[in-house]
């Protein structure tokens, strides 16, 4: 649930189906399985209706399916196409299973010792979230209060998974950083990184292989039924949509003449005759030092020269007013500076911080504004404030209707709003039946909204842009992933046979070029007896820092090289399929970062973060062993079949 209110802000959620935490909880979690479920009891304790015990509390069937449901479309602003099924097979299950029973362990551990989260704290986090804000920019409970209602939350679950997440934190952030590591227990490491190796790397493309007869129709019916998945459309969505924007409230935003006349009178101040200086000033602490840097002006050297020479340094403000002015330095130096002509040199004038000298660089007379010459100004300023509150009113009245369960075609009719229907899309708004079909990002903001929606949840409003803008979204049908029938993506059905089958000859190739290196053979000379149009190999010599420092990642091959032994060589498939690679490792020049500070100590830095993050881990295990956990199998398998069951569609 937490979660769901998280993704409000749009923060980017990375994507790891096998564990999933939120906010700190990632730190001590990330690094594997840590909830120890294969040590758990069989449920003894627990009733039908729990799928695990975690002290005094219980993990229901029903909220482990929220659970799962709210990761699933957390990790679907990543993956758009990602349904239940990938989701559970992958480990998503098991992972949001671990999120809640670590997370209740620790909140009651911190409970256990005193620690609270106060009701303050969970307002503020609750408050802070940018998509819970109305059109004034402050928390809008109304809004707050209708998506709870969308999502079929309450108010008390939001706060007890925040009240959770927090004493997670609280209990976790300590012990990632309790870590020391000692500079000889860190050298090996950091010689490692040093290490440098030379070797040859080859490619084999698929493409340059002949791939045999051409496949029949019974290979490919075959090799379709097997890959059925590939040519499968993903979960799509009919959504309803209308949109609400400034254009349709224009003629309510023209503000009348008297309006402008009056904010003109407000703003008086604003429009009137002004005058600005650019000054430049040195403060010193002394009045003697001040007295020799302002003879020293007045005699021609600037002012900025004058202090760099007594050791300080000059600071200019540029087309400052008096009252700015005096607002950084004094009312005493402002009047001075303001009473002065151009090119005056000021003071010494006392101020708090010491002995203030100013020279005047420039007076700048900005001539008043009449009504008349700021008129398109104010009409478009109130236009903006007139247009956001016509809008404000607007949305609150769709917002009373959708609260009083109106439908979205009352609402359309009721504000005579124009309805749009949407082709069936996928989460990333393609429509799938339509080959020049690309997302519209005006309608991303509604097509993820549908996404997050169940069958037969209400219709919701979506804010769009930052011009006030808002839609009425409702989920018209969910069409659940479907297998293109073989006939019609046969074209593509043989494309992917050719290329299995060439992909497999170069495997052959490549597996021909390893033989005969393994029996002496250079491997330039190998890879030439193919007779085949292949590149010619490449030399490689890398460090394993220059591997660790790509924020990229190695290369495969090339990482490859890295656990290979001297005088070896191995084949690695392309990671795109289009071939095979053969890696020769030549030879090895062990690293010495002795008498190498930087790199000890950045090899210190690495170290302890991986003991702080086990530092937790281990943590965290203690306290469920303190606490106590014990899981339902028959509730667990239950959960997991009806999640299946819903056909990877995620509702």
């Amino acid at each position: 649930m937490l979660a769901f209110f998280r993704r409000l802000t749009h923060s980017k959620v990375g994507v790891v189906i096998t564990f999933i935490v939120l906010g700190v909880i990632a730190l001590a979690f990330a690094a594997g399985d840590i909830t120890g479920l294969s040590s758990m009891t069989g449920g003894a304790g627990i009733t039908g209706g729990d799928v695990a015990k975690v002290g005094k509390a219980e993990v229901t069937e029903n909220e482990l399916k929220t659970q799962a449901q709210t990761q699933l479309e957390g990790f679907r602003q990543e993956q758009p196409t990602l349904d239940m099924a990938t989701f559970v097979n992958q480990g998503g299950f098991e992972g949001t299973l671990d999120r809640i029973i670590s997370s209740m362990a620790l909140e009651q551990f911190g409970r256990a010792q005193g620690m609270v989260v106060s009701k303050r704290a969970v307002d503020g986090q609750i408050a802070s979230i940018p998509a819970l804000q109305g059109p004034t920019g402050k928390f809008d409970e109304n809004l707050y209060r209708q998506v709870l209602a969308q999502r079929k939350l309450t108010d008390a679950q939001i706060r007890s998974d925040i009240v959770r997440d927090t004493y997670a934190q609280q209990l976790t952030i300590p012990s990632t950083g309790a870590t020391q590591v000692a500079s000889q227990l860190a050298l090996p490491y950091a010689s490692l990184l040093l290490e440098k190796r030379t070797g040859t790397i080859g490619f084999i493309p698929a493409a340059v292989v002949p791939a045999g007869p051409a496949p029949s129709d019974a290979d490919l019916a075959t090799f379709y039924k097997r890959n059925v998945a590939r040519y499968t459309v993903p979960e799509r969505r009919i959504i309803r949509y209308a949109v609400v924007s400034p254009d349709q409230v224009k003629t309510q935003a023209v503000p009348t003449d008297a309006e402008i006349a009056k904010t003109y009178q407000q703003d008086r101040a604003r429009y009137a005759a002004t005058e600005k200086r650019t000054i430049t000033q040195v403060v010193v602490a002394d009045q003697a030092g001040a007295n020799a840097i302002a003879a020293k002006v007045k005699a021609g050297t600037s002012l900025a020269d004058a202090a760099r020479a007594a050791g300080l340094e000059a600071s200019t403000q540029t087309g400052v007013e008096k009252a700015a002015y005096a607002g950084t330095t004094s009312a005493q130096v402002a009047d001075a500076a303001f009473a002065a002509a151009s090119g005056a040199v000021i003071g010494p004038v006392r101020t708090p911080l010491g002995w203030t000298v100013a020279k005047i660089e420039r007076i700048e007379n900005v001539p008043g504004r009449t009504l008349d010459q700021v008129r398109g100004e104010i009409a478009a300023a109130l236009g903006i404030q007139k247009s956001a509150a016509a809008l404000s009113a607007i949305h609150d009245k769709i917002d009373d209707s959708l609260s009083g369960n109106a439908t979205f075609d009352e609402v359309v009719a009721d504000q005579k709003l124009k309805p749009v229907t949407t082709p069936a899309l996928i989460a990333n708004g393609v429509n799938p039946d339509d080959a020049a079909s690309k997302p519209d990002p005006a309608i991303a903001p509604l097509v993820a909204a549908a996404f997050q929606a169940a069958e037969g949840d209400g219709p919701q409003l979506v804010q769009l842009g930052t011009d006030g803008g808002f839609a009425v979204v409702a989920l018209g049908r969910v069409v659940p992933a479907t297998p293109r029938p073989l006939a019609q993506v046969r074209a593509a059905v043989l494309r992917d046979v050719s290329a299995e089958r060439a992909r497999q000859a170069a495997r052959k190739v490549a597996a021909d070029v390893l033989a005969r290196i393994n029996k002496g053979m250079p491997i330039a000379q190998s890879l030439a007896q193919t007779k085949l149009p292949i590149p010619a190999p490449r030399p490689v010599t890398a460090s394993r820092a220059q591997i660790a420092a790509d924020p990229r990642g190695a290369p495969p091959a090339l990482a490859l090289m890295f656990s290979m032994a001297p005088n070896t060589a191995k084949t690695l498939a392309a990671p795109d399929d289009s071939g095979w690679f053969v890696i020769k490792l030549d030879s090895i020049a062990s690293g010495n970062a002795a008498g190498n500070d930087a790199a000890i100590k950045a090899a210190r830095a690495n170290i302890g973060r991986s003991v702080g993050r086990e530092y937790v881990e281990q943590f965290a295990k203690a306290v469920r062993a303190e606490v106590g956990v014990k899981t339902n199998a028959t509730s667990l398998a239950r959960v997991r079949a009806d999640l299946l069951g819903q056909g990877g569609t995620g509702n």
